[in-house]
């Protein structure tokens, strides 16, 4: 919950409270400018490393291979692709650093580990809002019992 408290409206605030700065400092022309020119990078951006990594997937399943990381690398440019939608100076320079190949290796290396461990430990936990505490999910089948 506090997650979520968080990225609806502090990042926002944080967000508006800095546009408001720049506004000041350079001019409200000036300002509007930039998050026009982040929107307009981002989204050149976005499509030619959208259109990258879907060529690759493609490769990748015809040649009979799982793509995993080009996958990833699609959900992260998705992903920055939202963030650079959202104007702000936070929420573009997240949104850049999962759209650029090179910040993007170092975010995909830590969704890859945080994955791993999901899978390595077979559970996933999370808090249910409606109760206290938090709750593991066993996400493998019970080995133990057999599906013949």
């Amino acid at each position: 919950m506090l997650r979520l408290i968080l990225i609806f409206t502090i990042i926002p605030l944080m967000e508006i409270t800095l546009l408001i700065k720049i506004s000041q400092f350079f001019g409200m022309f000036y300002t509007v400018l930039l998050v026009a020119i982040t929107g307009l990078i981002g989204a050149v951006l976005s499509k030619k490393q959208g259109t990258s990594v879907i060529i690759k997937i493609k490769e990748s399943l015809n040649d009979g291979m799982m793509p995993a990381n080009s996958l990833i690398d699609g959900l992260l440019i998705l992903i920055g692709g939202i963030l650079l939608i959202t104007p702000g100076i936070f929420t573009d320079l997240g949104g850049f650093c999962c759209i650029i190949p090179f910040t993007r290796k170092k975010i995909k290396k830590l969704t890859k580990d945080k994955l791993n461990k999901f899978i390595s430990t077979g559970t996933f936990q999370f808090s249910d809002p409606t109760s206290q505490g938090t709750k593991k999910v066993n996400i493998y089948k019970d080995s133990s019992k057999d599906d013949n």
